[in-house]
């Protein structure tokens, strides 16, 4: 026993990670910034509603989360030229400079006496234009420092740190909203950022890859990598399917709590709490799925995922349907870690940027695109049905994947390609 407890460090497999000399330097900048888009979740639609007109506070709350997030997808094409064939440092800062600026000008346009909400929109949704260049950036970043073996757990590590600011970061903004105002929360988010920013201008070396000699590329050249490896294009449907069919539980969750339950929003915070702690058991898990085959474990998550939603569409009591949720939280969270995984595995860090961003520009459609269909569905079916109906949805894409990964492993020919398909091994 003694034995055991003195390697235990050096046992896991975040090990390789956080011992790594130049990932290390790197995740304390990460975890203040996931920190900072925690809040940001809070503080952006409340300074929404403070600056827009009162007949108009849903409008402008939409336009503001979906400025947060949905530009990235335009910038994904716009910025192709540009940015295909940085490295990972470079991706991932550039956005981290981006945000903090156009972050930043948010409370300096409140301090002149500026600031509308036309403006604040604006505003955000230039601080997302490179968001899916800098995710990429990240996941290439680990790509690019670790061995194939490291990625999942280094996957499951920049997870389970965003897991984790989504459950701090929240209540900690409502704090300090009434403290101050969402103004001042936003411009620690840029702060974040730009403390970001300089960890990777700083804290890694500067790398020798050139910028592509090929400047007529196609801005659209990740789109096209993923289109013609059916391993990729399999996994992005999936992804997309996954998130757009989880996109309407964010109407039916809180319709279900006041109309089926009659309880207030307390519970609904209870059942989102439970769902995020349940996330970060579920990416402290992830790490230790490395010896897994990634393929089919992924396919399974999204399988167990619907299942576990189940109780609640069929309207199980809470002392059932609660530990449920969590579970689905620990199901859900390991999915990016292995997907990520799959795409590090499947593609060369020189394209591997191009992929990713290609890949998170249509994937950050996904939940807001099913979230508008839930407003629709809940009104015509109801809130219940309509978990249980997203929940069967989920079980069913997971068994159509899982049968045509095993037709085409099935039909592949003796000594073929063994990573053309979906459920590629390790």
């Amino acid at each position: 026993m003694p034995s055991k407890a003195a390697g235990f460090p050096r046992s896991s497999p975040y090990w390789p990670v956080v011992s790594h000399p130049q990932l290390r330097r790197v995740l304390p900048g990460l975890a203040v910034s996931a920190l900072g888009d925690g809040m940001a979740v809070v503080a952006v639609t409340w300074l929404a509603i403070q600056l827009a007109p009162p007949d108009q506070h849903g409008t402008w709350i939409a336009a503001a989360v979906a400025a947060y997030t949905l530009p990235s997808a335009a910038g994904t094409i716009v910025f192709g030229r540009l940015l295909r064939g940085r490295s990972g440092a470079q991706l991932a800062g550039w956005d981290a400079i981006l945000r903090a600026g156009a972050l930043a000008a948010i409370p300096l346009a409140h301090l002149a006496g500026v600031l509308t909400v036309g403006l604040y929109v604006l505003l955000l949704a230039v601080s997302a234009l490179l968001h899916s260049w800098g995710t990429a950036g990240r996941f290439t970043l680990i790509a690019e420092l670790l061995p194939q073996r490291h990625h999942l757990p280094a996957n499951a590590l920049l997870t389970t740190i965003a897991g984790f600011a989504t459950v701090v970061g929240p209540p900690l903004a409502g704090l300090l909203i009434e403290w101050v105002s969402p103004v001042w929360v936003l411009a620690a988010d840029a702060a974040t950022f730009a403390v970001l920013a300089l960890t990777y201008r700083f804290a890694l070396p500067a790398t020798d890859r050139a910028a592509p000699h090929d400047r007529e590329v196609s801005r659209t050249a990740g789109f096209a990598v993923i289109r013609h490896q059916p391993a990729l294009l399999g996994l992005l449907v999936l992804s997309l399917g996954f998130f757009f069919l989880f996109g309407p539980v964010y109407v039916a969750m809180p319709m279900h709590i006041t109309d089926d339950l009659h309880a207030s929003a307390t519970l609904l915070g209870i059942y989102y709490t439970a769902f995020g702690v349940g996330g970060l058991v579920g990416g402290v898990v992830a790490g230790h799925l490395h010896r897994w085959p990634l393929g089919a474990t992924t396919i399974g998550i999204v399988v167990g995922f619907g299942a576990a939603m189940l109780p609640l569409g069929l309207g199980a009591p809470v002392s059932l349907s609660l530990p449920a949720f969590a579970l689905a939280g620990v199901i859900w969270a390991p999915y990016r870690s292995t997907s990520m995984a799959l795409f590090q595995r499947s593609t060369s860090t020189e394209q591997l940027p191009a992929v990713l961003a290609a890949n998170g520009a249509i994937l950050v459609l996904a939940v807001p695109l099913g979230t508008m269909l839930g407003g629709p569905l809940v009104g015509a079916i109801g809130a219940r049905p309509t978990l249980l109906l997203c929940a069967v949805a989920i079980v069913a894409l997971g068994l159509v994947a899982a049968g045509f990964a095993i037709s085409r492993r099935s039909a592949r020919t003796p000594g073929g390609p063994a990573v053309t398909e979906i459920s590629a091994r390790r």
